[in-house]
């Protein structure tokens, strides 16, 4: 295996002169740098990022820790933060936590073990002072950690909001809103209030059931709603608390032969990719994911060069009409 004696040997310079190149330090010559590039792609030579890393205070690697990459809302936020990492010159080391704190710790060590610069933390099992003693710049992703860790959301309120009026605009009578577990300190609770504040203000007839806690399971989500279908079969519109549930809803829909949107209307959150191609497609909230990965890396940055930055980030949603209603 080369070494870094082995290129500046090749390149006809100093050790010294590699090292510069390397990590991008002092006046460096097109020229020379051109021969530093070639020597190493001759030999093969693979810099050892750790010892740069020590060398430079800084690894360039954001660690990027959420609960699910399979689940579609996190899968597209995880794409998008890649992509906004990697132009700003820096790499992602992602983990799936599961929701399970045991791993959520293990990740968190590991990655400090790995000398990332920063976390973006998209799970959220751990106690406020477990977060805070990380020691690591921190940004949260759609959840609330503590009152000083900066974090990106949507409006998740205004959302909910829009969403109710419309199914009630749409002429349902008796709205179901299929809420995440409220037991979890996240922005996204913002849906059952908003939901809430709308139903209440407008009298309309309502019942709200939660997801379990740890799971994005689309056995749990059917199930849930076969036995809201059963028992209160006169349900004419679903707000759902994200399009993967929404998704199901329509499904189940068609068991219970409620027709979509003819008997039954139904609007989801999140606008992922599958809102647009199920059919009928869905009616939805659209969270800017490209907008909040490019401000969760616009923060952790910030951070890890030591500027102070806002603590509460939102960005605007919009409301798609489609086929559901």
């Amino acid at each position: 295996m080369a070494s870094i004696r082995d290129v500046a040997k090749r390149a006809g310079v100093t050790v010294t002169t590699v090292s510069r190149v390397l990590n991008n330090r002092g006046y460096i010559s097109e020229e020379t740098r051109k021969k530093v590039y070639k020597a190493m792609e001759e030999l093969n030579y693979q810099p050892n990022e750790l010892a740069r890393a020590l060398y430079r205070k800084r690894s360039y690697f954001i660690g990027l820790i959420i609960p699910d990459v399979s689940h579609p809302f996190f899968g597209e936020v995880a794409k998008y933060i890649e992509y906004y990492a990697y132009l700003r010159g820096y790499k992602i080391l992602l983990c799936n936590s599961y929701l399970d704190e045991k791993k959520e710790k293990e990740y968190i060590n590991m990655l400090k073990r790995h000398q990332v610069d920063g976390i973006i933390m998209g799970s959220h099992t751990l106690d406020v002072e477990d977060y805070k003693k990380v020691n690591l710049p921190i940004v949260a992703l759609d959840r609330v950690l503590s009152e000083d860790i900066p974090y990106v959301t949507s409006d998740n309120y205004r959302g909910a909001v829009m969403a109710t009026n419309l199914l009630i605009e749409k002429g349902c009578r008796f709205l179901a809103h299929i809420s995440g577990p409220l037991q979890l300190n996240t922005p996204a609770n913002d849906r059952y209030y908003g939901f809430m504040h709308v139903v209440s203000q407008r009298s309309v007839k309502h019942v709200v059931v939660e997801t379990r806690l740890n799971k994005f399971d689309i056995n749990e989500y059917k199930d849930i709603v076969s036995q809201l279908f059963k028992k209160y079969p006169e349900i004419d519109g679903v707000f759902a608390s994200s399009d993967l549930i929404a998704a199901v809803v329509i499904r189940v829909a068609e068991d219970f032969g409620k027709k979509v949107p003819e008997s039954l209307k139904v609007v989801g959150f999140d606008d992922v990719n599958i809102a647009s191609i199920m059919k009928p497609s869905i009616t939805t909230v659209r969270q800017y994911k490209d907008k909040m990965a490019q401000k969760a890396i616009d923060l952790i940055i910030n951070k890890i060069e030591g500027n102070n930055v806002e603590v509460s980030n939102v960005i605007p949603i919009d409301l798609i009409e489609r086929e559901s209603t």
